[in-house]
């Protein structure tokens, strides 16, 4: 079988911002497509190149680019009206060449009215986290372009560490909707916290290196669901990076959360502030049943949640046959 041809769009820095160093969208998915047996990944920084030629320009270069490679799949990750390909483009590549079109929308819980929707119509596939927005998309006549999948684990940047669990409790995220009401609350109650992420005034950013390691040392590692616009509650990368590091896991709820990990026996998740609380002064108590929790919710992510296993099934169902 031939080596297929990819071309990945997405965002190397996150946000564009080389200071604040690689992007989400770069460590899980273009270095996932890049160990992916069977294909050649080309990245298209379509953000960094909007920033140095401008969108139209950018456009421009990303049909030649298709013109001139012929890749079997393109597939990306976009960002913002300002910065991504402009939709003739896309509209161009999927009805005028023989490439396969798809792209991961990251956020169809809060952002499907005024963004997700106006870009279905121009790709081949779509691929969505939220499974309340399949309804919405069928509603459009879009139905049979969705995928239903859900974030996954790189496990080859995130695993456990040999470090002594020097840390009650972590939690590694921005300062967005309620989130600093929710840390002031878990300092009211004395616990011995530790908060780290872009955008606090009051706690530092670590480095990506850092912070998986941080995983492994805190006894129990807080994830907070709300989604950065609204309350929304959704599953996100860090529900899968944290047990794949076979670190213990607190999350707040999230749609379809138990299709992935059974509750109290491969993760934990309390409903509101003062369960929060109470989980986490019990967990910290119970240290052999929150190290076999921990050790549950490892093997499940290895053997069902790495990207290895989430490309897999995107690719069958888009009909895109790559060695697994």
């Amino acid at each position: 079988m031939r080596t297929k041809k990819i071309l990945y769009l997405g965002m190397k820095y996150d946000y564009g911002n080389a200071m604040r160093g690689w992007s989400f969208e770069e460590k899980n998915f273009h270095d996932p497509l890049r160990r992916y047996t069977g294909v050649a990944v080309r990245h298209f920084d379509f953000m960094a190149l909007s920033q140095k030629h401008g969108v139209a320009r950018m456009s421009e270069m990303l049909v030649q680019t298709v013109q001139k490679e012929k890749p079997d799949l393109l597939f990306g990750v976009f960002f913002d009206e300002p910065a991504d390909p402009s939709k003739e483009a896309m509209n161009y590549i999927t009805n005028h060449t023989d490439t396969i079109t798809c792209l991961w929308m990251c956020d169809d819980h809060w952002r499907f009215e005024k963004y997700s929707q106006h870009w279905a119509p121009h790709v081949r596939y779509i691929v969505t986290t939220a499974a309340g927005a399949l309804l919405k998309y069928h509603a459009l006549g879009m139905g049979h372009k969705v995928i239903k999948s859900q974030y996954a684990c790189n496990h080859h940047m995130y695993f456990p560490h040999d470090a002594p669990q020097d840390l009650e409790v972590t939690f590694v995220g921005q300062p967005h909707s309620n989130r600093q009401e929710i840390i002031e609350y878990l300092k009211r109650a004395n616990l011995r916290l530790n908060v780290y992420g872009w955008g606090w005034k009051e706690y530092p950013r670590i480095p990506f290196y850092e912070m998986v390691r941080l995983f492994s040392r805190s006894a129990v590692n807080l994830n907070l669901s709300n989604a950065s616009a609204n309350s929304s509650q959704q599953i996100k990368g860090r529900n899968f990076e944290i047990p794949g590091c076979r670190a213990f896991l607190l999350t707040g709820p999230a749609e379809n959360m138990e299709e992935y990990y059974e509750p109290e026996k491969e993760i934990v998740i309390f409903n509101d502030s003062p369960e929060m609380v109470e989980k986490i002064r019990y967990y910290l108590a119970h240290e052999d049943e929150r190290r076999r929790i921990a050790a549950r919710s490892y093997q499940r992510t290895l053997s069902e949640h790495t990207w290895k296993h989430r490309f897999y099934v995107i690719f069958k169902q888009m009909g895109f046959t790559a060695n697994a």
